[in-house]
């Protein structure tokens, strides 16, 4: 098989930061993001009504929320989360229930422990039971938990592992790649996970950074590394940073 990713109708070129990134050019790569375990059905009627005020790309919630009426947003999900620790079989099924209740997005957790002892066949093979479940136009993301590789492995040994994960996850037919949950202890997003991810994959796959993004500035330099989406729950706050 060729080992070449493929190439994504929902990846965007690599932005730098002195392109004119208006507050309007990065709400429409915003994920507004509820997975609080707290979070109640009115909780996501609110992040649905903040969501369409900020003029986001997309609402993601947790799957048992779903359906949720979000008119113009996407409707975007989790599977496997946060921790990865589920049967793929599992995983699939999730992503197939949130879809034919109204998802059109699913973020799925890989087994990090496999990606982190080097067993990267095994979290292809996860991804492609999820791509056979939810066939495109579904769009998959896959969350690497890049901290929890590079605390692991360290940053140079962590960025190979994230390449070869990006592969092995464009190979399996995936949309994207996520940084995180935001749920690690490890952390979330950092620029040099963004920067492995888009050598490997920028161009063709989305790459979406997720976790600790909660000022402009740290949204800025995602998108200077090759970030296209943001996934974020305080996403007021960093537009405020953003001019019209």
């Amino acid at each position: 098989m060729d080992d070449a990713p493929r190439s994504s109708p929902h990846s965007t070129p690599r932005t730098p930061p002195q392109d004119g990134l208006t507050r309007a050019r990065v709400a429409a790569m915003i994920d507004h993001t509820l997975l609080s375990p707290d979070a109640s059905r009115e909780d996501v009627q609110a992040c649905v009504a903040e969501a369409r005020e900020l003029g986001v790309k997309a609402v993601c919630v947790s799957p048992a929320m779903l359906p949720v009426r979000a008119g113009e947003l996407t409707v975007a999900t989790v599977a496997g989360f946060p921790s990865g620790k589920h049967h793929s079989l599992v995983k699939a099924m999730e992503g197939r229930l949130a879809v034919d209740q109204g998802a059109r997005e699913v973020d799925m957790v890989i087994d990090v422990g496999a990606a982190i002892t080097g067993l990267v066949d095994e979290v292809m093979a996860d991804v492609v039971t999820m791509r056979d479940a939810v066939p495109p136009p579904v769009v998959i993301k896959v969350i690497l938990e890049t901290a929890a590789i590079h605390k692991a492995l360290g940053e140079e040994a962590g960025d190979e592992r994230i390449e070869a994960l990006c592969h092995a996850v464009a190979r399996a037919g995936a949309d994207f790649v996520k940084t995180s949950t935001g749920f690690h202890p490890a952390g979330g997003a950092s620029v040099r996970a963004i920067e492995a991810m888009h050598r490997a994959v920028g161009g063709k796959l989305g790459i979406k950074a997720s976790g600790g993004i909660r000022e402009a500035d740290s949204a800025r330099a995602m998108i200077a590394a090759g970030a296209t989406r943001l996934g974020l729950s305080g996403s007021r706050a960093v537009l405020a940073g953003f001019e019209n």
